[in-house]
């Protein structure tokens, strides 16, 4: 009995010290599964690589024409400081359009659908706007609101503008006829209808056109600074492309795509939580 209690004793001195031994491997396992999950998900990006180094070199083009890939990440990566001043900027005139662009698309469609008068005036100039292609309104835009930074922004508004006014409106007028018949039997009226039906109907639809704008708002934003503007994306891809410079070019609408994705899951991932909040 005095052996097996003495084992007993030194088997739970030990078991701190192994504990010990085994708690660097133990870390290193929790440092290397999430990174190879990160690798896992990284294989379309990879795949995507390979395949535009393959079209590069299977056509014969030169750099001068179009780059292999590694240059183009390479310039990105080395030249990190030079992208991230351009970066900040067309994402901020992106979320300036994309929130500008909502509100003002929620409140036409909250117009249009309280009065049919303001629908005949509202609902033909939206048709207009989303009719004309915005590169032909840029040097309008830029006679009435100025050159640079307002005729950018008021660009980007307007690309934001009609998905919100449409799916806004489409959630307005599918409240169901059986609510609105309730609520006109306890005499409530537009307004109330509005804030206790018309939202919880209109807020999943707005924030469909959110997540599909987000990235139209970042290319937007990208071709107004191209055409105008002395700042962003755009500009650093104007200014790269006229001295000829193809590896920055390219890398140039390399971040844009990748800020486009990323802007897309941050809208994806926000209309989840509204709509699971709405119910």
């Amino acid at each position: 009995m005095v052996g097996g209690a003495g084992r007993d004793r030194g088997l739970a001195r030990g078991l701190p010290r192994l504990r010990a031994a085994a708690a660097p491997g133990r870390r290193e396992v929790l440092v290397i599964r999430p990174a190879l999950r990160g690798l896992v998900h990284l294989w379309p990006v990879l795949l995507v690589l390979v395949a535009w180094d393959l079209w590069v070199v299977l056509n014969g083009y030169t750099a001068t024409v179009a780059p292999r890939p590694w240059p183009v990440v390479g310039d990105v990566v080395l030249g990190v400081v030079d992208y991230l001043p351009s970066v900040g900027y067309t994402l901020g005139v992106a979320l300036v359009g994309l929130v500008g662009g909502t509100a003002i698309g929620f409140a036409a469609a909250v117009l249009v659908w309280s009065s049919t008068a303001v629908a005949g005036v509202v609902t033909p100039a939206a048709l207009i706007i989303r009719s004309v292609p915005i590169t032909a309104m840029i040097p309008i835009i830029a006679r009435i609101v100025g050159y640079g930074d307002p005729a950018v922004i008021t660009s980007t508004v307007l690309i934001c503008f009609f998905p919100a006014f449409v799916f806004t409106l489409s959630g307005l007028t599918s409240i169901p006829s059986a609510g609105r018949d309730l609520f006109a039997v306890l005499g409530a009226g537009k307004v109330q209808v509005l804030r206790r039906l018309g939202v919880l109907h209109a807020l999943p639809q707005l924030m469909v056109s959110v997540r599909i704008t987000a990235p139209t708002a970042v290319l937007g934003a990208m071709l107004a600074e191209f055409l105008m503007g002395a700042h962003g994306l755009g500009a650093l891809f104007s200014e790269s492309r006229s001295y000829m410079d193809m590896e920055r070019s390219w890398g140039v609408a390399l971040v844009a795509t990748v800020l486009s994705v990323l802007v897309f899951l941050a809208a994806r991932g926000l209309e989840r939580r509204v709509v699971a909040r709405v119910g």
